[in-house]
């Protein structure tokens, strides 16, 4: 069974967190970042007269290499809106088990639109073209339609892993012979794209929508930029104005994400080698079962040394380390405000604990 994200108790005791490895959300604007956003030029989003918010939408839809895009303040809305024009109510989703839009949404898909999500298996987070292939069904009145597939590049829950470019276009091509639409979630796209070195809008071709994150390892305080064709971008903007969405001088909050696309992705490669860093290291103490990282998540379990890893994210905290727990398994999770000086201090900690045990 999925078990979601257990955030680590608030204990107003615990020392000043030191190591902060509960998620790259956590990454705080750097003073370039700030001062690019208070220069940002700015106008009313909503009429389209904010000049860097439309500077932005630009360059993400050159990016994907699609014809338009549209800012989102987070990315559960670019995924929500995207599904609530891919489909009618009734309709049916596929995507992996352990997808974001059915362990992180809060049912938003079913509240919203009234569609159902069929939950394709698969091991690291991904099913395979054939699972795929197997999940559809013939077009009768007696069955869902089924409009849309879902993949979600990196893998969160999977333990960051990166869909193959081969799987990918094979999805694609089985969709499009039996008339669904295809959905990226990208929250972590640039991690894959630096990873593996294949462009993003190679990566993207011939989905119908795709989106990327600033909040995660770009650095950004806030939001998401979603990107389709431009009649379906128009349809994503109703969306936004029903839910919302839809703001003002958001130009503000533009310039960071612009400024992250100039200074925080190559650096993304950072992160991988810290997380490779920390894996190796966990996989040296006796006992502890690490999965190896492909981008910057790393999952492990330390039952084996005799901690469980409840107990061991509370340990760390009193350490002023912070994890989570995610599906059963302790989630690190580094970003561009954790050093390797941090990486070593945080396998020192484990150490430490599993020898108290």
């Amino acid at each position: 069974m999925l078990m979601l994200y257990t955030p680590p108790p608030v204990d107003p005791k615990a020392p000043p967190v030191r190591v902060n490895l509960l998620s790259d959300t956590q990454t705080r604007p750097t003073p370039a970042m700030r001062e690019a956003m208070a220069r940002a030029e700015v106008g009313d989003e909503q009429v389209g007269d904010d000049p860097t918010t439309n500077a932005l939408c630009e360059r993400v839809a050159d990016l994907l290499g699609k014809e338009a895009a549209v800012f989102m303040p987070s990315g559960t809305m670019c995924n929500v809106t995207a599904t609530l024009v891919h489909c009618r109510p009734g309709d049916e989703i596929l995507a992996h088990e352990t997808a974001h839009i059915i362990a992180r949404e809060g049912g938003a898909h079913a509240a919203l639109g009234g569609f159902q999500v069929t939950q394709l298996p698969g091991p690291d987070g991904q099913f395979t073209p054939e699972t795929f292939r197997k999940a559809l069904h013939p077009r009768t009145r007696y069955q869902p339609s089924q409009t849309v597939v879902s993949v979600e590049q990196t893998a969160n829950i999977g333990g960051g892993t990166i869909w193959k470019k081969a799987a990918l276009d094979e999805i694609v091509a089985i969709a499009k012979q039996n008339g669904l639409a295809t959905h990226m979630d990208g929250a972590r796209l640039l991690n894959a794209t630096v990873a593996t070195g294949i462009a993003a809008r190679d990566m993207t071709a011939g989905w119908d929508s795709a989106w990327i994150d600033f909040s995660k390892g770009l650095g950004a305080p806030i939001g998401g930029a979603l990107a389709g064709s431009r009649d379906f971008i128009d349809a994503v903007w109703q969306w936004k104005q029903r839910l919302g969405g839809s703001m003002r001088q958001s130009g503000v909050c533009a310039a960071a994400c612009i400024y992250a696309l100039d200074h925080h992705v190559d650096r993304l490669a950072d992160d991988h080698a810290n997380a490779r860093a920390l894996a190796r290291g966990l996989a040296q103490i006796a006992g502890i079962e690490v999965q190896e990282p492909e981008t910057n998540l790393v999952f492990f379990k330390p039952d084996g040394a005799g901690v469980a890893g409840d107990k061991m994210v509370a340990a760390l905290r009193q350490r002023g380390v912070m994890l989570a727990m995610m599906d059963g398994r302790i989630r690190a999770c580094t970003h561009l405000d954790v050093t390797a000086a941090m990486i070593e201090e945080t396998i020192g900690h484990v150490r430490e604990i599993v020898r108290g045990a």
